[in-house]
């Protein structure tokens, strides 16, 4: 399956998680048991894709219990931010914050699809501002990596507005993690900004079907995470 994607993505192998998957998509997995999965699955979707793209970097000395000197090791983050798309993104976030040394910042997209034509709607936006002194036009308040969190990709219509707002937001990188995506979803999302945006999948579903969702998919996560099964 992951052959048949450009460079740009990464589809997991990871026996866990394909494990975690499985139960994901059973309709008799609990609310309870469902944010769980949805958090352990980004932990390891977080793991492959930071460790591919993060570095490490020297920060001191420190001293151990036993009173040996070592060379303290960090990953510098004040330049990275966590961008969840509501609401299902919401379930990643903590995954990957614990995955991180230090806390990011977090801005939120709000982002739905207008159920006629499936194209997405943006009703939420709070990524800040900051004209540069020199240079109005651009923003000293974007972050250089970007890390979208969303569990799903059907068509990849959301995911292609949200990486188009972050790169018009003036990032330089954008990580998209998400637990399963559609074959042309997928596609879309990567071929998007292909110089600038790396995907980063728990698994591949072949299809869609008529009202746009995955099959056989895991059906709508942000109903699932939150209880509102019928709205």
């Amino acid at each position: 399956m992951a052959s048949a994607f450009s460079n740009n993505t990464h589809v997991s192998q990871h026996p866990c998680l394909r494990a975690k998957l499985s139960q994901l998509r059973s309709n008799a997995t609990s609310c309870k048991d469902t944010n769980r999965l949805i958090n352990d699955i980004a932990m390891i979707i977080g793991c492959e894709a930071l460790g591919a793209s993060l570095q490490v970097t020297p920060s001191g000395m420190g001293t151990t219990p036993l009173g040996y000197e070592y060379s303290e090791e960090t990953v510098i983050t004040e330049n990275i931010a966590l961008v969840p798309i509501l609401r299902s993104g919401l379930g990643m976030v903590q995954a990957i914050q614990d995955l991180l040394p230090s806390p990011v910042a977090v801005h939120h997209l709000g982002l739905f699809r207008e159920p006629t034509t499936l194209h997405p709607v943006e009703y939420y936006n709070n990524l800040p501002f900051k004209p540069l002194a020199e240079n109005p036009q651009k923003n000293a308040a974007a972050v250089s990596l970007a890390i979208i969190v969303d569990p799903i990709i059907a068509t990849g219509a959301t995911c292609a507005a949200a990486i188009q707002t972050l790169k018009e937001w003036g990032v330089s990188k954008i990580l998209v993690l998400s637990v399963l995506a559609s074959e042309c979803g997928a596609k879309r999302a990567a071929e998007e900004w292909p110089e600038g945006v790396d995907v980063w999948l728990g698994g591949v579903d072949p299809g869609l079907d008529a009202k746009g969702m995955i099959k056989p998919g895991v059906g709508d996560v942000g109903d699932r995470l939150f209880l509102a099964l019928g709205k």
